[in-house]
C-alpha cells in the first residue's frame, strides 16, 4: 500500500514537471509575448493571454492595467525578446521612436500555465539616463541576435556569472578583468552609443566607469541560452537606487552587444561622461 503510494506521488510529480516543461517551450513563451506587443499596440490589456490574478508593476509601482503607458495605444518600431524557457520567463526591450513622446521600454513577463501572470516594465524617456530613443532604434535594429549554433552558446551559469562580474566592477573595478571582453563589442546606452565612428574592432570597454563604490544590488536574471543572451534587472546604486536593465549577449564565450535601460525617477545624477567615450 505504501509503495502504490509513493509511486503515485512520483508519477503525479513527474506529470507536473512535463507539464510546465510543455507550457514553458520557446514556442509557447514567444507566443504570449507576441500577444503582449499586440496589445501594447493596440493600448487594449485585454488582448494579452492574462492569468486571472495578474500584476501589473511600471516603473517598480503596481498600478492597473489601462495605467501608465497603457493609457493609449503605442506604436511598437522595434521589439526583441529573451527566452527563458528554464524559469518560464521573458524579457522584451521595446522601442517607441519618431513620436512627440519616445519610449524604449524592458518588459519582463512570467508566465504560468500558458497565461501572464506578472508584467513588469521599465519604461524610459527623455528624463532617463542618456535616453534617445532615436538613437536606439538606428543602432539596436541593425544587431544581429539571432539564436547562436550549440558550439557558439555559453551555459546558463557561465552568462549570469558574466553579467554579475560585469556588474561587481561598478563596486570594485578589479572585477574588470574577469569580464570576458570581446572584440567587436558595442553597447548602447540609454541611446548613446560607443561606435558611432563606426570603427571595424570596437570594445565595449569604453566608457566603462573606474572609480567604483557604486553597488548593483537586487539582481534578478532572465537567461536565453540558445541567444547567448542575459539580462539583469538591478538597483544601480543599492537599494533603492535607479531601476535599471542590463542586457548582454555573448558569442563563443565573449561580450558582444549590451544594452543599458537606467531610470532616473527623481533626476539624473550630473555625472560628467568618461573621458574616452565617444560624442554622440
Amino acid at each position: 500500500m505504501i509503495r502504490a503510494t509513493i509511486m503515485s506521488v512520483l508519477l503525479c510529480a513527474i506529470a507536473s514537471v512535463q507539464a510546465l516543461a510543455a507550457e514553458c517551450t520557446r514556442q509557447t513563451l514567444q507566443s504570449v509575448t507576441d500577444s503582449y506587443v499586440d496589445a501594447l499596440r493596440k493600448g487594449s490589456p485585454s488582448l494579452m493571454l492574462l492569468a486571472p490574478q495578474a500584476k501589473y508593476i511600471e516603473n517598480r509601482k503596481e498600478v492597473r492595467f489601462g495605467e501608465g503607458i497603457w493609457k493609449a495605444p503605442l506604436a511598437v518600431n522595434f521589439f526583441r525578446t529573451l527566452i527563458d524557457t528554464d524559469i518560464c520567463e521573458t524579457f522584451t526591450e521595446i522601442i517607441h521612436a519618431g513620436s512627440s513622446h519616445p519610449y524604449v521600454i524592458g518588459t519582463r513577463l512570467k508566465i504560468e500555465d500558458g497565461r501572464i501572470a506578472e508584467v513588469e516594465s521599465l519604461v524610459s524617456d527623455e528624463d532617463d539616463w542618456l535616453f534617445d530613443a532615436d538613437n536606439y532604434l538606428k543602432y539596436s535594429s541593425t544587431e544581429k541576435w539571432d539564436v547562436l549554433p550549440p558550439d557558439k552558446r555559453t551555459d546558463r551559469r557561465t552568462l549570469i556569472k558574466v553579467a554579475s562580474d560585469y556588474f561587481d566592477i561598478f563596486e570594485d573595478y578589479s572585477a574588470f578583468e574577469r569580464v570576458p571582453w570581446g572584440i567587436p563589442c558595442v553597447r548602447i546606452e540609454g541611446g548613446a552609443y560607443t561606435n558611432v565612428s563606426n570603427a571595424p574592432d570596437p570594445s565595449c570597454t569604453v566608457g566603462v566607469p573606474k572609480g567604483g563604490g557604486v553597488p548593483m544590488t537586487n539582481r534578478r536574471y532572465i537567461v536565453d541560452v540558445d541567444m547567448g543572451a542575459v539580462v539583469g534587472q538591478v538597483d544601480f546604486g543599492g537599494p533603492k537606487g535607479l531601476p535599471d536593465a542590463h542586457t548582454f549577449r555573448l558569442e563563443n564565450g565573449k561580450l558582444r552587444y549590451v544594452h543599458v535601460i537606467t531610470l532616473c525617477p527623481n533626476g539624473c545624477p550630473k555625472i560628467p561622461p568618461p573621458e574616452d567615450m565617444p560624442e554622440q
